[in-house]
This record gives C-alpha cells, sequence and structure tokens, in this order.
C-alpha cells in the first residue's frame, strides 16, 4: 500500500496535521533546523522548503508547523504531494546509515528531464552546466557531461535534473545514470568546488538584498511561494528584471522547467495570475528565459 495522506483539523492556523494509514515512525520524533536531520531523509527533504519551522513525526502522523509569511492553503497541497511522491519513490523515513547516500529517482513534466534526488543535500544553492558551460570546478557535471547521451544539468540542494539530448531515451539510461551517481559520491569524490558553491550562494543573497520595491516584491513571491512548488518538479524560476515602464517580468527557468512543454501553461495560467493577483495593477505580462 502506497503512502496517502489526509489533513486533519488543527486549531494553529500555522499547523499542518497530516494523517497516514500507514505508520509513519515508532514513537515520537521532534525537529527543528538545527536537528541533524542525516537519518531522517523525509524530514530534511521537507526542510528544504523556506517556509518550514518544524516537524514531528508521531505514529500516523506528520505535523508541520510553518513561518506565519504564508497561508496553508496556499501550499499544502504542494507539500502533501511532495511527501506522497517522495516515500512513493522510495525515499526513506528513517536511515539507519547516516554515511552512506541513496538516490531515487522521479519523472519531471518535461519528458526530456530526470530529477535524481539524494538523501542528502549536496549542494549550498543552484547550479547549471552544460557542454558550453566552465565545468571545470564541477567534477559531477564533467563525469556526467562525458555520456554522450546528457545534454545539461541542473543542480539544486539535494537533487540533481539532467536532459537528455533528442535522440535518446531515459528508459535505456536511468538506472545506470542512477548507479553512476550513487558510485561517484559514495566513492568520496568532491562534486562541486567548495569555494564556487559558497561564492555562487554569496552572490545570489547580495542580489536579493539589492532589489527595491516591486522588483522585491516580485522577487519574494516567487521565492517563497512559486519556486517550492517548481523545485518539487526538478526545475527552479529565479526572478530577471521588472519593466517600470511596460509592467513586464522576466524570469529564468532552469531544471526541467527549462524547454519543458508545459512550461508556457504554468507561466500564463499559474504564475502571471498569481502575480497579477497579489500585485493589482503592477503586471501586464511575464516572459521566459530559459537558462
Amino acid at each position: 500500500m502506497n503512502y496517502k495522506f489526509e489533513i486533519l483539523k488543527s486549531e494553529n492556523e500555522n499547523i499542518l496535521v497530516l494523517s497516514s494509514e500507514k505508520v509513519i515512525l515508532e514513537g515520537r520524533k521532534e525537529f527543528n533546523e538545527k536537528s541533524d536531520l542525516n537519518q531522517f531523509p523525509l524530514v530534511k527533504q521537507l526542510f528544504f522548503l523556506p517556509f518550514i519551522k518544524s516537524v514531528i513525526l508521531d505514529k500516523h502522523l506528520i505535523i508541520i508547523e510553518k513561518l506565519n509569511f504564508l497561508k496553508w492553503i496556499e501550499v499544502q497541497d504542494d507539500v502533501i504531494h511532495q511527501i506522497e511522491k517522495f516515500l512513493n519513490s522510495g525515499g526513506l523515513i528513517f536511515s539507519k546509515s547516516n554515511s552512506a547516500i541513496t538516490i531515487y529517482v522521479e519523472s519531471t513534466p518535461n519528458p526530456g528531464v530526470m530529477k535524481f534526488v539524494c538523501n542528502k543535500r549536496l549542494f549550498n544553492t543552484s547550479h547549471e552546466f552544460n557542454r558550453d558551460t566552465d565545468n571545470s570546478k564541477c567534477n559531477l557535471a564533467t563525469a556526467l557531461l562525458h555520456h554522450e547521451f546528457i545534454s545539461e544539468i541542473y543542480f539544486d540542494m539535494n537533487f540533481i535534473s539532467i536532459s537528455i539530448n533528442k535522440n535518446y531515451k531515459w528508459e535505456e539510461y536511468t538506472a545506470a545514470i542512477r548507479e553512476f551517481i550513487t558510485s561517484f559520491i559514495n566513492d568520496g569524490n568532491e562534486i562541486i568546488d567548495p569555494a564556487l558553491d559558497k561564492q555562487t550562494s554569496a552572490n545570489n543573497a547580495v542580489r536579493k538584498e539589492n532589489l527595491e520595491g516591486i522588483s522585491k516584491n516580485i522577487n519574494d513571491l516567487i521565492e517563497n511561494q512559486i519556486k517550492p512548488a517548481v523545485a518539487s518538479d526538478g526545475g527552479n524560476i529565479l526572478f530577471d528584471s521588472y519593466n517600470e515602464n511596460t509592467k513586464e517580468v522576466s524570469v529564468i527557468l532552469q531544471g526541467a522547467c527549462s524547454g519543458c512543454p508545459s512550461s508556457t501553461i504554468t507561466l500564463k495560467n499559474g504564475i502571471e495570475t498569481m502575480l497579477k493577483n497579489e500585485l493589482p495593477g503592477k503586471i501586464s505580462s511575464v516572459v521566459a528565459i530559459n537558462g
């Protein structure tokens, strides 16, 4: 039986209580952002979401407390979907080993991209590589791009989204790439130059701090309300610019979102509509730049 969760009533508007017929954890365990999560892959996955404050596993229950800058009704369906997808794809609630990594595979809305998810955090920020970029400071990207059927790689936190060339099909290569990534990391190879990872993260933070006015509002909405859902599908969205005269918003799509057949529909029916509702009169349209 697969995991399936239903929402139970909570008196606290910041707490989401999820119940499953299957046992989540024998006993009760509480976590916050300072907890050691290496042996609890599911909880670690949840803390990648920027609005999570604490998590409790209690027998059949997952009790999640959020920060108060958004409402559960805005994100609860995506959170439940992410939990169910994680567990039903082979993700672990508890791992006896806190050293070896495991990788499980998820399909994405983009048929040309597969998402390889790790039970440990691998990066501090996102990175994108292809055959035209400088890959010398990312050993894993260099190794993966030696496979002729791989065209692009997107890294983010604990997952790797890999694009396959049009002349190949993922069915023939998924298991081999999963094993390749698992062995590469468990053999102790350096994944990425720590200095590059740290500097890129710092640059992104400075860029966000320099945003003002409508640009800052747009960026905050993308980061807090849109990005978590996009990441669950193996992609990323970044605020690029806002034209005060035309009121046009430009965003960058990366990973599974870049070149995805459904990304235009998502952009117009989802992201553009949300921004117009949240910032009435300030948004005319949203256009995408594929990363």
